[in-house]
């Protein structure tokens, strides 16, 4: 009987920036546990990977806007024995003011990116301190740097995650844990997620696009040189800079008058 991998769980595994997770995990040595809405997405990439990389690779279909299922999810990472990592990568964003957007979205798209975050992390931690090890990467974005009208709720639970983050990080410190924690901050990625958004990437030069294979690798290797926040991409780096250096007044004007400042009506983009 062979010794257990470590297990690392990523959420919105089904595409994306999730899927290219799994893969350069799986290619590590990682047992996966994947997590989405779509059961069939999520079978097929866990079937992909065990034939690749010979890795043990359960799923688990769950929507983390759900109390009930979000729970399910919650109870395995606490009873993990050989949990090492966990990825909160799942989400979704929308266009359009919020006085004029449906409630009910914007209320799943705070459940997601904060309770769903929120709740999976501690019962990751609660696992990972009892064995001093391992970590979780919070999947944020550079908008959580930029308040810009028209998507108010993911900026704002954006920086959450990153306030968040933050403060987990002192904490362990504090304590002197070995246990790590991480914000990812990703620019425009090419994935489902802006072309179920409506966004045509012709409006957005090709160099500010990434692939999330480049993406993940940047977080894995900030992460194993405790890197507390990860932007990708050079030219991000130097934007996420210039914008903590501008005086918020300045900042506000700029993106008040920015044309992609209202845009509108359009439907919810999904990472499930």
């Amino acid at each position: 009987m062979r010794d257990a991998k470590p297990l690392a769980v990523v959420t919105g595994a089904s595409s994306g920036i999730g899927a290219a997770y799994a893969r350069a995990l799986a290619a590590r040595g990682y047992d996966l546990a994947l997590v989405a809405r779509r059961q069939d997405r999520l079978q097929q990439l866990a079937d992909e990977l065990a034939s690749r990389y010979h890795t043990g690779c359960a799923v688990l279909a769950a929507d983390l806007t759900n109390q009930t299922e979000l729970r399910k999810v919650e109870e395995f990472l606490a009873g993990a024995e050989n949990l090492a990592l966990l990825v909160n990568n799942a989400g979704f964003g929308t266009m359009g003011r919020f006085l004029e957007a449906a409630v009910e979205t914007q209320d799943a798209m705070h459940r997601l990116h904060v309770l769903a975050t929120l709740r999976l992390t501690h019962a990751a931690l609660g696992n990972l301190t009892a064995r001093n090890q391992g970590a979780i990467v919070n999947v944020s974005s550079v908008a959580a740097f930029v308040p810009r009208p028209g998507s108010t709720s993911y900026y704002a639970t954006k920086a959450w995650i990153n306030c968040f983050t933050e403060g987990l990080h002192l904490e362990l410190k504090g304590v002197g844990s070995r246990v790590r924690v991480q914000a990812l901050c990703p620019g425009f990625t090419v994935t489902e997620f802006h072309d179920v958004l409506g966004l045509d990437r012709k409006a957005i030069p090709g160099g500010w696009w990434m692939a999330a294979e480049d993406i993940v690798e940047a977080s894995l290797r900030g992460l194993e040189k405790g890197k507390l926040f990860v932007v990708p991409g050079l030219r991000y780096r130097l934007l996420v800079w210039l914008l903590r250096l501008l005086p918020r007044g300045a900042l506000h004007f700029a993106v008040v008058r920015g044309p992609a400042s209202l845009r509108r009506d359009r439907r919810p983009a999904k990472n499930p």
